[in-house]
């Protein structure tokens, strides 16, 4: 058995993996990620014994745990270098969980962490593999001849911080115009909210009476509905999700590119016209294309992939 733990900024996700890459019983608890780094690794670790115990094991049955952290991630040395989405700078990530359960426990960038369990997902052996997390930021993954794509400094496959729109928005990194601060969940959010002020008379309005507040789904759901300001908000935000896939796909050319996060559930609401877009602009005109594709494991995959990536790799 093995613990997968996945931290992000709104939850903190932990699951008992066994070998045949299984999660065997999880749960979560928020990430309150505002805390300082020890309250959130005492979390973490109460929620693996939790989910140990809940699942009729002890620890003494776990050979292992990985740990995925959005940020800069130092995994020789396991520390968390820098994160801006959760505020931690050069923070003993590893020794600090450590102090709570004494295993051995490795540590991965969370977005590699998801590309790796949805690559061993596929059961195939892909030469180039990349995915993406539209989330609370933008995470992205490679994973080059079965390995993960680290870079020589262990910060390479940062794609949400590659700009997609020159002097745009002031991203959480420090730069402008990151595919984060437009692809996101976060970004999808506030480009609602700021359709919804210009637009008054939108069934949006009545929507988050009965939700509670605006989420990822709302012009989503508002737009199959046929309201038109809601159908603005999900064509503009797709068009910012595929102008950065056909970035990233005319950098690698990967055999497969996998979209994953909370928004992928959209399926080919999404998936579609981000192809349509992605197929017409690649820079590729002549040679086998990409295939693009829904992630399979979906939050499941951060879990999974840390797991596993913390002994693989």
């Amino acid at each position: 058995m093995y613990i997968g733990i996945d931290l992000g900024g709104t939850n903190i996700a932990v699951g008992l993996v066994n070998e045949k890459c299984e999660i065997i019983h999880k749960g979560s608890v928020p990430t309150l990620k505002e805390r300082n780094y020890q309250e959130i690794v005492k979390d973490m670790a109460d929620l693996a014994k939790k989910v140990t115990e809940e699942a009729g094991y002890t620890l003494a049955d776990v050979k292992a745990v990985g740990i995925g952290c959005p940020g800069t991630v130092d995994s020789v040395n396991g520390e968390v270098v820098y994160s801006n989405n959760i505020k931690m700078d050069h923070v003993p990530l590893v020794a600090e969980f450590k102090k709570h359960i004494d295993l051995p426990v490795g540590i991965e960038n969370d977005a590699n962490a998801a590309a790796y369990g949805e690559y061993i997902a596929t059961g195939k052996k892909l030469d180039s593999f990349v995915l993406i997390t539209l989330g609370t930021g933008v995470g992205s993954g490679a994973i080059i001849n079965g390995k993960i794509y680290r870079g020589f400094n262990g910060s390479g496959a940062e794609m949400g911080h590659a700009s997609i729109v020159m002097d745009g928005k002031v991203c959480t990194c420090g730069k402008r115009g990151c595919f984060e601060q437009y692809a996101s969940v976060t970004a999808l959010i506030n480009q609602t909210k700021e359709k919804m002020e210009d637009r008054p008379e939108s069934l949006m309005h009545e929507w988050i009476k009965k939700k509670g507040k605006v989420n990822g789904r709302t012009a989503f759901e508002c737009a199959k509905a046929g309201d038109k300001a809601a159908k603005e908000v999900k064509e503009q935000y797709i068009r910012y999700v595929a102008e950065g896939v056909s970035n990233i796909i005319n950098i690698f050319q990967p055999e497969l590119f996998v979209i994953g996060g909370g928004i992928s559930k959209e399926g080919d609401e999404l998936l579609i016209p981000i192809k349509e877009f992605v197929y017409e602009n690649d820079f590729n005109k002549y040679m086998p294309k990409t295939e693009i594709t829904i992630a399979k494991l979906f939050n499941d995959a951060g879990i999974i992939g840390a797991a596993l990536a913390a002994v693989n790799n």
